[in-house]
């Protein structure tokens, strides 16, 4: 177990009504309001002393997002374009950063002023990432980085991204990854934009030519690339399963509130009783996603977490498929026409009707169970490090990468 520092809830709460006073979040805007939460050492109140934190229990967060809501009408919740290097990049470069790439770099993922994204898949490589072709070739005190990555979410708007890479292809593939941040500025890097369902581009590909790193970005040591992409990974899974926090079914709300305007007398009694029990029933998933993301949590045994955080990933895709599936059928026919039409666009318009965030969310969820990686890895990570079964066949495993056949 990790060890912690002891604080009373008191004088947590004592330093966050300083914090309140030195910026009021009604008074300021996000960023200067969370730079100062940060230096406070209450942005995350488990990292390490200097790095946004107080070295606290992680349940101690609670308390200071309490304080906080109790003198203030407007919080500044995490920034929706942060969540990669909030939820992913933070833990990372606190875990196998240098003291400089902390200083540099933490403050400004949790102001949200620095975007990042993760640049793990392949077109060659999906779920298994460990296969991946991406290659850097050391040059004196830089790597020269040549390859493709795709479905980068919000890569068009980052500064910073994850980036795997095989530095040696003449050991087995898990064996030859290292670990880089990359500058999504630095000449060479091009991103094209990958157009959904939805109409909008989030995801991107993202194309490197002779693309020089500086070996001072290398996260951990040389080889090590999937032992920190691990760690990556099951943050990116608590990350992303984490949605279901609000009590008494809050997820489902939008889903209530349709049912609630529904049009009476649209369908017969029968049909009525059917759909009623399919609301009902989401209402009860978001919250067992609730507690099983408060299971998860808390089965954390450290400061990272471990496989346990593909639960609350797993449930959470497919309950947000099946939810916007039954607001499809509460809207009846009139949820066959997508109002913002299919203009093609780099981010989402603001949609401020309930039908149109249902339509939306609707098309949306299919990413879900996809990204992020998909159900069916969920169900083998949980099958084979949560249950204890079996695991399936890996003939590959052992053999230089150079020697694997590849399409």
């Amino acid at each position: 177990m990790a060890e912690y520092n002891e604080m009373s809830d008191e004088v947590l709460r004592e330093r966050t009504r300083a914090l309140l006073e030195e910026a009021h979040p009604e008074k300021c805007d996000s960023v200067t309001f969370r730079r100062a939460q940060y230096e406070h050492g209450l942005a995350w109140v488990h990292f390490p002393e200097g790095y946004g934190g107080l070295g606290l229990n992680p349940r101690m967060n609670v308390v200071v997002y309490d304080e906080i809501t109790k003198h203030s009408k407007v919080v500044h919740h995490d920034p929706g374009e942060a969540i990669i290097g909030i939820g992913m990049g933070a833990p990372v470069v606190l875990t196998y950063g240098t003291d400089e790439m902390k200083k540099r770099l933490l403050p400004k993922i949790f102001s949200g002023e620095e975007i990042w994204c993760q640049l793990f898949s392949e077109p060659g490589a999906g779920s298994d990432v460990a296969g991946l072709a991406t290659s850097a070739v050391r040059d004196g005190d830089d790597w020269i980085l040549n390859g493709q990555k795709v479905w980068t979410t919000l890569a068009h708007i980052s500064r910073w991204g994850m980036l795997i890479a095989r530095t040696d292809p003449d050991v087995p593939k898990h064996d030859g990854l290292s670990y880089f941040i990359l500058d999504m500025r630095a000449p060479g890097v091009e991103i094209r934009p990958l157009y959904q369902i939805t109409g909008e581009a989030e995801f991107n590909e993202v194309f490197m030519t002779d693309v020089r790193i500086p070996n001072s970005h290398m996260l951990g040591k040389e080889g090590q690339g999937w032992r920190v992409a691990i760690t990556t990974l099951m943050n990116e899974r608590v990350a992303i399963g984490g949605g279901g926090s609000k009590k008494k079914g809050g997820g489902s709300a939008p889903l209530i509130k349709l049912w609630k305007d529904r049009k009476p007398g649209a369908r017969s009694a029968a049909q009525e009783a059917i759909l009623r029990d399919k609301v009902t029933r989401c209402y009860i998933e978001n919250e067992l996603l609730r507690m099983t993301s408060q299971r998860a949590r808390a089965a954390q045994k450290s400061g990272n977490p471990g496989p346990e955080g593909s639960v609350s990933k797993l449930a959470h895709a497919e309950s947000l498929k099946r939810m916007w599936e039954v607001a499809m059928d509460v809207m009846g026919s009139d949820a066959l026409a997508f109002e913002h039409g299919y203009e093609l666009r780099r981010s989402t318009p603001g949609i401020d009707t309930p039908r149109g965030l249902a339509k939306y969310q609707f098309l949306r969820s299919r990413a879900n169970s996809i990204e992020g990686g998909t159900s069916e890895i969920m169900r083998n990570i949980l099958g084979e490090r949560v249950l204890g079964l079996p695991g399936e066949p890996r003939v590959d495993k052992t053999v230089p990468w150079k020697d694997v056949p590849r399409s």
